[in-house]
């Protein structure tokens, strides 16, 4: 089985703390270069059957679109503090997610927004992946019969289109 890559480390790479340099500029003169806020959403999808529920954990940067990290599991605390570790290293300050409960135990108030009004871009992502990977799709006769089947297709969708990694 390929390795597969969590984190985009192609957008790591550029943003390390070594070779960053500060500088107060006014809002008008120039955006902020670093990952200033990250919108953050599980997506549901399924293994043989709809009881057995997996759920693509995913963060995106709110300024770009890109994809920073994602993870698969249940719809469970455990799952949304590995993919927060899976983000440390991008120094999000802040963190835009629905209502669940998941975040608002795990996140300060002070580094969590939530709102539909600045999770429309992960939704919009979400759709174009139903779309294109008919495994997330509702209601559909594709899907997988094993767990490590599902995550190494989604895996291989993320790491090729949302990491640019030649898989």
């Amino acid at each position: 089985m390929p390795q597969l890559e969590l984190v985009n480390q192609k957008l790591l790479q550029t943003i390390q703390s070594e070779q960053v340099e500060v500088e107060i500029k006014l809002a008008e003169e120039e955006a902020f270069e670093g990952i200033e806020e990250s919108e953050m959403d599980e997506m549901w999808s399924y293994v043989s059957k709809k009881a057995n529920q997996i759920w693509l954990w995913h963060a995106i940067d709110r300024l770009t679109g890109q994809v920073l990290a994602y993870t698969f599991g249940q719809r469970k605390d455990e799952v949304f503090l590995k993919l927060k570790k899976l983000l440390e290293p991008f120094g999000i300050k802040k963190y835009c997610t629905d209502g669940w409960g998941a975040y608002e135990r795990n996140l300060s108030p002070e580094e969590h927004e939530v709102g539909k009004r600045k999770t429309q871009r992960i939704e919009r992502k979400h759709l174009r992946l139903r779309t294109r990977i008919k495994r997330l799709a509702r209601k559909t006769i594709c899907f997988s019969k094993t767990e490590e089947m599902h995550d190494l297709v989604i895996g291989l969708f993320i790491n090729r289109y949302e990491f640019g990694l030649n898989i």
